[in-house]
């Protein structure tokens, strides 16, 4: 075992592995609170904190490489050079490259205004019913967010009611700013860049989408040997309340 597969080892808290065990290579990214640097410069993260705790449950090795940006980082797991990676929707289309293991937590989307914003406060029990109204909208440039959203775009664009912004610290200073009436978001994303904002937010009563997410594992360089001792791991974790207890530390829905 190489020098750097040992210390990742020792990192997870699991013992050298003989070298046919299961080892994953994944790119890190700054995504917090799911991976991000603290302020002691070390990773750390829900997704990370979820991640680790599987692996030594399944006793595998972990090799984290840089970071990369998003597109870069998918290419690389479609020519089989990554192994690994984190908070996936399973998709038809990535069924050919990738295989999925059970779900580990759900991602939630959500939509945010500043208190006392009228738009914000006014009743409303779904995307849909909000989108017929008036309200102005902060979205991500880019990503999956709910059948509701995507049916809803189009009529927000034509109306000049939809904003895009590049990240969250982007979004939330463009809300505080009073670009828009509503931002949306990822639920823990959002309020985790309003804290260091020290931005006031409040939630609307539901969520645009709430799905389950997987870990994708490469279909070229896993085996289905690998997924299913992953599947096991969480399994076994979900039973035993520790992905939970995770969870439950970074407030997650």
């Amino acid at each position: 075992m190489r020098m750097r597969d040992l210390l990742f080892a020792a990192m997870l808290g699991v013992a050298a592995l003989p070298a046919a065990a299961c080892r994953m290579t994944m790119a890190l990214e700054q995504w917090p609170p799911y991976v991000y640097r603290d302020a002691q410069d070390r990773y750390t993260g829900l997704d990370l904190e979820l991640l680790q705790a599987i692996f030594k449950e399944a006793r595998c090795i972990l090799v984290t490489l840089p970071e990369l940006p998003t597109a870069r980082r998918e290419l690389l797991f479609q020519q089989g050079k990554l192994d690994l990676m984190l908070a996936a929707s399973e998709t038809p289309e990535r069924l050919s490259y990738a295989r999925f293991s059970v779900a580990y937590r759900d991602e939630a989307v959500g939509l945010f205004s500043k208190p006392g914003n009228a738009a914000g406060q006014r009743p409303a029990a779904s995307f849909a019913q909000l989108a017929r109204g008036k309200a102005t909208l902060l979205a991500p440039k880019v990503g999956w967010y709910g059948a509701q959203y995507a049916a809803a775009r189009p009529m927000l664009e034509q109306a000049g009611r939809l904003n895009a912004f590049g990240s969250f610290q982007q979004g939330v200073r463009m809300l505080d700013a009073g670009r828009a009436d509503l931002l949306m978001g990822d639920v823990l994303a959002v309020r985790h860049e309003a804290r260091l904002q020290g931005v006031a937010l409040t939630a609307l009563p539901f969520f645009v989408l709430r799905a389950p997410v997987h870990l994708m594992l490469n279909a070229r360089s896993t085996s289905a040997a690998d997924l299913a001792r992953l599947n096991a791991a969480i399994t076994r974790l979900e039973q035993h309340g520790a992905l939970a207890a995770i969870r439950a530390r970074y407030d997650a829905p």
